[in-house]
């Protein structure tokens, strides 16, 4: 019998043991994975890494990539190192429970992020203190702000940060990105919208961006995730299935 908190991504290749309640897997974390642009021997950090999904997606895809991930939440940590347990990936992870405004957890190549899209205090909390706390209502109240400052501050030299995010947010991550006071954190910023279908508004946007670099800024045509019909185009079912990278 199947475990029912066991679930398979990138055509099986990646299995994932989720929590009984709280944040699940969807393909937000899948795409999360297949943006980064690590290559081989570089290092990947993944903040707020939950269950290790983004991450483990991008180094099973990117052959020699390290990866370490930090979450806050105890039993998500638990459930990572399993992850890559059990995917033969623990000899490249490294998974921290710690809060990423005070970690110490020197410098990467890249960073992936996938932040919750709404924060404390700005909607309904769901009854689930889990489930809450995955979506980003913590006593904390970690803001998209620090997400970023995060980020930079453990990027090494002009590395990236590669982010998924609700598209209507884009104007908060671009001002989070050049920081405080107009000074410039980030620069070279890709936009690639993400469509549920053809002719519809972008739900989600993958945002990367390089440290302290100048180069203007790209806005992507996108990608459409399903046909008509409901099926998922070409393009995404080489992304969700095949393990195929996103650089745009």
């Amino acid at each position: 019998m199947a475990e029912k908190n066991l679930i398979y991504v990138l055509n099986k290749k990646v299995a994932l043991h989720q929590a009984p309640e709280g944040f699940r897997t969807s393909m937000d974390s899948v795409i999360l994975g297949a943006a980064c642009p690590a290559k081989s021997e570089e290092s990947i950090l993944d903040l707020g890494c939950g269950i290790g999904s983004a991450g483990l997606c991008a180094i099973y895809r990117i052959n020699g990539a390290t990866l370490c991930g930090i979450d806050i939440q105890e039993d998500h940590i638990k459930l990572a190192n399993k992850n890559a347990h059990i995917n033969d990936m623990a000899g490249r992870t490294t998974f921290i429970c710690s809060d990423i405004r005070t970690a110490e957890l020197g410098t990467f190549n890249h960073i992936i992020c996938n932040p919750p899209y709404m924060e404390a205090g700005a909607h309904l909390q769901s009854p689930s203190p889990a489930k809450a706390k995955a979506m980003g209502h913590i006593e904390e109240n970690i803001k998209l702000q620090d997400w970023i400052a995060c980020a930079h501050k453990h990027i090494k030299g002009q590395g990236s940060l590669t982010m998924i995010h609700d598209a209507g947010q884009i104007d908060n991550i671009i001002h989070a990105l050049y920081g405080k006071n107009g000074g410039r954190r980030f620069g070279a910023v890709e936009i690639i919208p993400i469509y549920s279908k053809r002719n519809t508004s972008a739900k989600r946007v993958i945002v990367r961006a390089y440290k302290h670099k100048k180069s203007k800024s790209v806005l992507h045509t996108g990608i459409i995730m399903h046909e008509q019909d409901g099926t998922y185009t070409k393009e995404a079912d080489n992304i969700l299935r095949h393990a195929a990278s996103l650089f745009l």
